[in-house]
């Protein structure tokens, strides 16, 4: 299941939803301001990212302004408890299911949630109808 992380004023995240929806891919919505975000679930978009808190926060959020935290020298769990507390310290949208996760919403990036079946099926239906606009017909005389 696809899970994003969103707030109900970020743009970003409601073009996110509305792809997610022209797509048809399910997914649940997580409000961060009125649901929140667990610690389990924080570790879950850590573990996805490839530079950690680093990839997550929002360097230009109001929230990271106001903290005074050298996030180089926090211990994963205070690290935890800070965003735990601060959630609108997070980029936006976070996107992720099992294995995969998008920071922020990119029409091309995005796509890596469609299952890969329909993807190669997608595909071989582009390659093949551009593969029949190529064969032109012989004149008739």
């Amino acid at each position: 299941m696809i899970i994003v992380y969103s707030m109900p004023s970020c743009s970003s995240c409601k073009k996110a939803e509305e792809w997610l929806r022209a797509h048809e891919l399910k997914f649940k919505e997580v409000n961060l301001l009125t649901d929140g975000i667990t610690k389990e679930d924080i570790l879950k978009i850590l573990s996805l990212t490839d530079e950690g808190a680093e990839d997550i926060i929002s360097k230009r959020s109001k929230a990271y302004s106001q903290l005074e935290v050298n996030f180089n020298n926090v211990s994963m769990n205070d690290l935890i408890n800070i965003i735990e507390d601060n959630r609108t310290i997070l980029r936006r949208p976070l996107i992720l299911d099992n294995y995969k996760l998008q920071i922020g919403f990119n029409e091309d990036e995005i796509r890596k949630f469609i299952p890969r079946s329909y993807r190669k099926a997608k595909l071989d239906q582009d390659i093949n109808q551009i593969s029949k606009s190529l064969n032109f017909e012989e004149p008739t005389n």
